[in-house]
């Protein structure tokens, strides 16, 4: 399961997703092949969860409702495929794209990872060095005369960096505590819509599964403010999903998808024309998963430049913090000489 989550981790559901479309287009019974997936499962949450889905669907219900049982643990896009992919007649259809889009995801979670760890191993750097250089300089007093304890001194450093981490994970198992019970939902929401960069890159990747979520679930069959609603809540982001679930009454009220999007602020003028495009050429389907692809490639691409910039400004901190150890280090050097 995620740190910050109760659900099934990506990571676990991208080969069992992969599984269960290879299993089912191969022609297994859909009871045999969640047992496949149990038996396969790593974490022994998903065992237990798929294990259950199995003797609850062999018992006479259906996928999706043996799934929806299960809505703390599986991801609301996984229950929401299986149920519209089973009632639309097109769980084949429904399986590999699930399992494709799992997988998109899983590649761009370690993407993300990935460009994090070096800005992520600077701050480290400079947090350990900087506090070792800096406590150093509060401790040597060159006019005293007295014989520096360096022994001492590491005792202390490490008495302090054993504090410091101790506090950091205190912190880390409040935030995850309150994570999970779903306290910090909205305050989350304010970092993710207001700080930059943050706010631009959740911004591109949460219309990119938006889009591909409402792709996906239109082609399933699925009522179109059924898709919106579900697609909304698909995209992570609590501000976004207001916005756009003001759509739906719209639609309720006869507008087209472009008069419904119209007053939404997510949205972006590519979004709009791109909806227009599908909307009059009758294959919205397809245009809502090339607008999807363009969003996540333009989330890529700024997560590439602001991690560039991050790491950048990281640089010249850890330079400016050199730069102030030394002249602090060089004045009370020549200070002392003054005073002879």
């Amino acid at each position: 399961m995620g740190l910050m989550t109760s659900e099934i981790s990506s990571k676990t559901l991208v080969p069992l997703c992969r599984q269960m479309a290879t299993s089912y287009d191969a022609g297994l019974p859909i009871v045999r092949t969640l047992e496949l997936m149990s038996d396969n499962a790593r974490e022994s949450r998903a065992k237990q969860v798929f294990r259950a889905m199995a003797e609850d669907t062999r018992n006479g219900m259906t996928l999706g409702e043996a799934a929806r049982k299960h809505k703390k643990y599986l991801p609301k896009f996984f229950i929401e495929l299986l149920h519209s992919g089973e009632m639309g007649g097109r769980l084949d259809v429904m399986l590999r794209d699930m399992a494709d889009y799992y997988e998109d995801r899983l590649s761009m979670q370690r993407k993300i990872v990935g460009a994090m760890v070096y800005p992520i191993i600077q701050l480290s750097a400079a947090w350990f060095l900087g506090t070792f250089s800096l406590g150093l300089l509060g401790k040597i007093n060159l006019d005293s005369g007295q014989a520096f304890d360096i022994g001492r001194y590491f005792t202390e450093y490490f008495r302090f960096q054993g504090i410091a981490m101790a506090v950091v994970a205190v912190v880390v198992i409040v935030i995850v505590v309150l994570s999970r019970l779903g306290v910090l939902k909205f305050s989350f929401g304010l970092v993710l819509s207001y700080i930059w960069p943050i706010n631009i890159v959740n911004r591109k990747f949460s219309l990119a599964r938006f889009f591909r979520s409402f792709s996906l679930l239109l082609g399933s069959g699925m009522n179109l403010k059924s898709c919106i609603g579900n697609a909304a809540a698909i995209s992570g982001n609590p501000r976004m999903e207001k916005d756009l679930l003001t759509a739906i009454p719209r639609i309720a009220n006869g507008a087209t998808l472009v008069e419904a999007f119209a007053p939404c602020r997510s949205l972006t003028p590519v979004a709009r024309e791109m909806l227009e495009v599908g909307e009059q050429s009758g294959n919205l389907e397809v245009s809502l998963q090339k607008v999807a692809d363009y969003h996540l490639e333009e989330g890529r691409h700024v997560m590439g430049v602001a991690t560039k910039i991050s790491g950048v400004a990281i640089t010249l901190a850890i330079g400016g913090l050199i730069g102030y150890i030394i002249i602090k280090f060089y004045s009370n050097y020549f200070s002392m000489l003054d005073s002879i």
